[in-house]
């Protein structure tokens, strides 16, 4: 996996909590917690665009009528 290197400034009360979370959950690194973190966000984004997109769909694309196909073409 291709890792990059960020250096961030968290206010103390954040870092605390990374600190306490990583001992009480075992995480081996402070990175391994803030990249969690990251991929929940990343999933409740994309579950709000998914959220979104199923408010666009049209019910009528529910109901079929034949398929397209003429009437002496149907079974």
């Amino acid at each position: 996996m291709n890792t990059q290197k960020l250096s961030i400034s968290l206010p103390q009360q954040q870092y605390e909590f990374i600190k306490h979370y990583q001992s009480e959950h075992h995480y081996k690194s402070r990175s391994e917690v803030i990249k969690d973190a990251l991929q929940l966000l990343q999933l409740s984004t994309l579950e709000a665009c998914y959220r979104e997109a199923n408010q666009e769909i049209d019910d009528s694309f529910d109901t079929t009528h034949s398929d397209g196909l003429a009437e002496d073409e149907t079974w």
